[in-house]
């Protein structure tokens, strides 16, 4: 049998710049494979590895750590190093990107069975495009496809969104998506009600994928626009507005946000790694919000704000 082609996209940058690898690479892929040796002779002398580990880890580059995801050779890889690098460059740092060309049996569907319907919320199940599923009565169901990545459901923030979502949403509210990936937050308020959805992100393959997703879930409600943050939102007031991006970028669009507010108005900040949590509560303090509730899953938080 011929072998399937894969492309492993590996970034790397200084070790202390690992948390905000993990966070942009997530957005892609929820399977990252992190090669980080800052600790390797703690690990030894605590006996973690006993007496098996290989030379070339011992004498391994301490001072940086790498991230990696696969991607179908098929796949057109300069979307995502497109998206790479335009969210390293928002948060300030410069890895090094590699596509690294790579042979793997079978891949291309053995690794579909782990992408199964998964519950977010109370309501809400996201269905891979080729799953079949029996939705129960009070289900609603959002087809996604993992193999287009830029948000597929499976990750913390994604879901910690969609359940604040599902509190939220009512059948008047006007929905905003800010850095809308695969567009699956629009997609899911839509389903959930909402009387319209924009849905926005700095990259134009993402805002395609996103028309794509919202085509495939049957969804008209919806309009999908290409946007460095807010400088290219419709002008207006908004009922609730997520932002599942990171930190750094939230902190930085958190001054500008209230002009799309009215005074009800529910903001949901995600992507925000338990770490980083003190940096943006001091953002939405110094920028005269308070915070209405957090969530928290697996080293991730999720905020949702209001102006006070």
């Amino acid at each position: 049998m011929e072998s399937t082609k894969w492309i492993q996209i590996k970034v790397t940058s200084k070790v202390e710049d690992l948390d905000e690898l993990c966070a942009v690479m997530s957005m892609l892929s929820n399977g990252l494979q992190i090669e980080d040796y800052s600790d390797i002779e703690d690990r030894i002398l605590d006996g973690v590895y006993g007496d098996l580990i290989d030379e070339s880890v011992l004498n391994a580059d301490r001072t940086v750590a790498s991230v990696s995801i696969y991607v179908a050779a098929d796949k057109p890889t300069d979307y995502y190093t497109m998206y790479l690098d335009e969210r390293f460059k928002a948060i300030g740092i410069e890895p090094k990107t590699e596509l690294i060309y790579l042979d793997e049996d079978d891949w291309a569907n053995s690794w579909k069975q782990y992408y199964k319907p998964i519950k977010i919320g109370e309501r809400l199940v996201v269905v891979p495009m080729w799953e079949k599923y029996e939705s129960e009565p009070d289900e609603i169901i959002v087809k996604m496809d993992p193999g287009m990545a830029f948000g597929t459901g499976t990750h913390e923030t994604t879901r910690l969104c969609a359940t604040l979502l599902e509190k939220y949403i009512t059948s008047k509210s006007v929905m905003l998506d800010v850095g809308c990936g695969s567009g699956i937050l629009a997609i899911c308020a839509s389903k959930l009600g909402a009387s319209e959805c924009y849905a926005y992100d700095i990259d134009p393959v993402a805002v395609k994928v996103a028309k794509e997703n919202v085509k495939d879930n049957g969804v008209c409600n919806i309009e999908c626009g290409v946007s460095d943050l807010l400088s290219g939102v419709k002008v207006g007031k908004y009922d609730v507005i997520t932002a599942n991006i990171v930190a750094d970028i939230i902190i930085r669009m958190l001054p500008d946000i209230s002009k799309f507010m009215h005074k009800d108005t529910v903001l949901v900040l995600s992507g925000i790694i338990d770490e980083r949590c003190e940096d943006v509560y001091v953002s939405i303090n110094e920028n005269n919000f308070e915070i209405i509730e957090e969530i928290h899953e697996n080293g991730w938080c999720a905020i949702s704000v209001k102006i006070k």
